[in-house]
C-alpha cells in the first residue's frame, strides 16, 4: 500500500510540473524585434484602427483628454470585470518603463513584463497577427502621447477565473495567429487585417464558448452582449443585407440604411474608422460582403 501511495503522489508531482510546465508564460524572444525601429506616423493609424483610446482613456473623458490613456474604464462580463489599466508612457504608472519586447510580448503573446498572464480581455488573441512592424510603429507612436500618473485599478474577478496561471491553459487552447478567413485579393488583406487584426471585431460579434474561447466556426455570426444587455448583430451576408457601400458608409458615419445610429461601444468604433482612408472602410465592407453563409 505504501509503495502505491508512493507511486501516486509521484504521479500527481509529474502531472503538477508538467502542468506548471505547459502553462507557463511565452514572451517573446528579444532578438526578434532588435534593429525594428517605429514609424510614429504609421503607428498612429494602427492606434487608431485598433481602438487603444476607445479603451482605454479614463472615464468620460472627451476631445483630447481621450489620448490620455490613464486607464479606469470597467468592462463587466460573466467572468467579472475587468479594468482598462493606465498604458500611458509614464514610467512608473504607465508603461513609459517597458522594452519594445516588453511591449510585442504583451500586444502579441498577452504576457507581462514580470512574466504573468494577462486576461484575454484585452484582445491579443487578435492582435497577435499584427506584423512584428506594425507593432513596432504602435509602439512609436504611444510614446508620442501625454503621461499620465493615474494608478491602475485591479481586475474584480473571483475564483476560479483570477487564478492568472490558468490562462496559460486557455491560450494551449485558443492563441493562434493563423488568419479564420482566406484573402483573395490586396483589398480583401487589408479588409482581413483590420477585421481580424487590429479592430478584433471578431471579439464581439462572435459567439464564444464555455470557456469564453471564440466560436470561429460560428465566425462574425453575432453574440450575446458581454455585459448582458442585449445582443451583439451578426455580420454575416444571410443576417445583415446592407451593401458594401451601405456598410463603408456606416463605418465613417455611423448611419445605417435605415436611418438609424451607432450607439454603445459600436459609436466609438465608429468614431475611430472614420479617421481612416475610404480605402480602409471600402476593404472592411468588402471582407464583410465575403463571408460566405453560415
Amino acid at each position: 500500500m505504501r509503495a502505491i501511495l508512493l507511486g501516486l503522489a509521484a504521479l500527481a508531482c509529474l502531472a503538477g510540473a508538467a502542468g506548471l510546465w505547459l502553462t507557463r508564460a511565452h514572451p517573446v524572444e528579444a532578438a526578434r524585434f532588435e534593429g525594428l525601429t517605429g514609424d510614429a506616423e504609421a503607428g498612429q493609424t494602427l492606434f487608431t484602427a485598433a481602438g487603444c483610446a476607445s479603451c482605454h482613456h479614463a472615464p468620460d473623458a472627451e476631445g483630447d483628454a481621450r489620448l490620455v490613456l490613464a486607464g479606469g474604464q470597467r468592462f463587466p462580463s460573466e467572468f467579472g470585470t475587468f479594468v482598462a489599466p493606465n498604458i500611458s508612457p509614464d514610467p512608473d504608472a504607465g508603461i513609459g518603463g517597458w522594452s519594445l519586447t516588453d511591449f510585442a510580448s504583451a500586444v502579441i503573446r498577452g504576457v507581462s513584463p514580470e512574466g504573468a498572464h494577462y486576461y484575454p480581455a484585452f484582445p491579443y488573441t487578435a492582435y497577435t497577427r499584427l506584423e512584428d512592424q506594425d507593432v513596432a510603429d504602435l509602439w512609436a507612436f504611444l510614446q508620442t502621447l501625454p503621461e499620465s500618473d493615474a494608478q491602475s485599478i485591479p481586475h474584480e474577478v473571483a475564483f476560479p477565473f483570477n487564478i492568472r496561471r490558468a490562462v496559460g491553459a486557455w491560450k494551449l487552447l485558443y492563441l493562434r495567429n493563423e488568419w479564420i478567413r482566406p484573402a483573395e485579393s490586396t483589398e480583401l488583406e487589408r479588409g482581413r487585417t483590420l477585421v481580424e487584426a487590429l479592430a478584433h471585431c471578431g471579439e464581439c460579434h462572435t459567439p464564444r464558448d464555455a470557456l469564453g474561447g471564440l466560436r470561429t466556426g460560428a465566425w462574425l455570426a453575432g453574440a450575446p452582449n458581454p455585459s448582458g444587455d442585449g445582443t451583439i448583430p451578426s455580420l454575416r451576408p444571410e443576417d445583415l443585407d446592407w451593401s458594401a457601400s451601405d456598410i463603408a458608409y456606416y463605418l465613417e458615419s455611423g448611419f445605417t440604411p435605415d436611418f438609424d445610429s451607432a450607439g454603445g461601444h459600436m459609436a466609438a468604433v465608429v468614431a475611430n474608422f472614420a479617421q481612416l482612408t475610404a480605402a480602409d472602410r471600402e476593404a472592411v465592407a468588402a471582407y464583410v460582403k465575403a463571408l460566405p453563409p453560415e
